[in-house]
This record gives C-alpha cells, structure tokens and sequence, in this order.
C-alpha cells in the first residue's frame, strides 16, 4: 500500500507511540485526524508536526456521544486507513486489582476497537484500497503475570482481528494485527520500567514501533506482526510449548509481585 495521499484515522495519537506513529505517516505523505482524549497534547503533537491540514478531535471514545461524532466526520472525510492505537495498561496482579479498572482495561483496549472497526469499515470498504490495524501486544500471545487484565484485552483484540480479517477477506479492506514488544512510553509507570530493567527485557523506541507499522502496511499480504527477538520466538513456542514457558517464567514470579505491589 502507498502512504502517500493517504487520508488516516489515528486514535490514541498522544501517546509515546501514537506521537511516533503521526509523525512517521505524515513524513509518508499521509493526511491525518488525530483523536485523544487531551485537546492540548493534541495542539501541541498538531504543532510538532508542523502541518496546517492535520486535523484534531479530542474525544473520549469510552463515550458512545464520542464514537458518533468521530464515525460522522469518518463518514464525510473518506478515510483510507484506521489505527486503532488507544490502550491502556497498569501492572498489578489481580487480586490488586478493582472492578473499575477492569472494566477500562477491557473497554479501551478490545470493546471501543471492535466498535470502531464494525462501524468505519463500511466507509473503509468504499474505498479503492484501504485498511484497519489494530496495535495490541506481545502479551496479546504470552499470558504474563502482573499483566493479566491487559494480556485478556490484548489476547481478545488478536482473536478478534483474525476473525474480523476472516470476514471480510473478498472486501477492499486490509486488516492486520500489529504487535509490538515493551516499549519506551510514557504508558509505562516507573514500576513497569523498573521491571524490565531488573529482568532484562529489551526495550523498543516509539520512532522504531512506529517505522515498522509503516512496513507492515506496505506489505502485500494481510496478517499478523510481532516485534522483537526473542519476544516473537516466544509467542511460536508458547502456542507449540506452553508448559515450556511456564517454566522459564515462574523463574521470574517473586520479581514481578515486588514491582506489581
């Protein structure tokens, strides 16, 4: 797929990556709209750009009022691509965990998705060439402890990629899965860093995450994208060995309760 000209829905566009992700496509030539919750980050990422075309929403797609605004100006704006990049994540085990961030886990990173997608897709399809990514996680393959609400939403949004890409296989309509590995945002808490740096877990940049989704779309096939090594390893192995990566990361358990207190 070119990028170029191309008119593209970001959501989440104030994070580490979602800033990264801006920046590359309108570098690629892309037309951009900008949805977060932050009407001044999104000023500001409008200016970091430097862009007068790229276009700002700030809405809280938690809010069905919200979702409607942003699928009317969909509907008027002809859209090319969906990136479906919001998502939240806090590192607790589940016993620490409350009803109310369940509930946003679950809604922010898996329900407001599969919403968006079902209603943009039918202004997507009319399209001569378009596309949805969804953006989940390695822990979307890697049931991890300390991460279980996120891992349930991440593991839901894959499912629920590959079967949404199933559906709609004979449509104009690319629909890819994007995983990346642990990555340098402020998404993270210091806890979070701190543990994959007691642990050695590698750590991508933003700009890194967001140059490889740019690959991804080019690609002529359709599917799904799991960053780093040996994360990606592990995700083969833990669908072939399951019982294997229990193992080597039980090792890891009193280490991730410390820093998930």
């Amino acid at each position: 797929m070119i990028i170029s000209g191309k008119k593209v829905l970001l959501t989440g566009a104030t994070g580490g990556i979602g800033c990264a992700i801006a920046k590359a496509f309108n570098d690629a030539g892309a037309n951009l709209i900008l949805t977060a919750r932050d009407r001044g980050k999104l000023v500001a990422l409008k200016e970091s750009i430097g862009n007068a075309n790229t276009r700002i929403l700030p809405l809280d797609l938690n809010v069905g009022a919200d979702r409607q605004t942003l699928y009317e100006v969909v509907q008027r704006e002809d859209i090319d691509i969906l990136l479906n990049n919001a998502g939240v994540n806090k590192l607790a085990l589940l016993n620490d965990t409350s009803d109310e961030d369940i509930g946003q886990i679950i809604n922010t990173n898996l329900a407001v998705p599969m919403m968006l997608c079902r209603d943009i897709y039918k202004v997507l399809n009319q399209r001569p060439q378009a596309a949805i990514v969804n953006i989940g996680s390695i822990l979307g393959s890697i049931g991890y402890a300390g991460s279980s609400c996120y891992c349930a939403s991440k593991f839901g949004l894959r499912g629920f990629t590959e079967a949404f890409r199933r559906e709609v296989a004979d449509s104009n309509v690319k629909v890819i899965y994007f995983a990346p590995r642990a990555t340098d945002t402020r998404l993270n808490t210091d806890e979070m860093n701190a543990l994959n740096e007691e642990l050695g877990n590698s750590v991508d940049s933003p700009e890194y995450v967001a140059d490889r989704l740019l690959r991804a779309l080019k690609d002529k096939h359709a599917h799904s994208y799991f960053l780093g090594w040996p994360e990606a390893f592990f995700v083969r192995l833990n669908s072939l060995l399951p019982k294997w990566v229990d193992s080597a990361l039980v090792k890891q358990l009193d280490t991730i309760r410390r820093f998930s207190r």
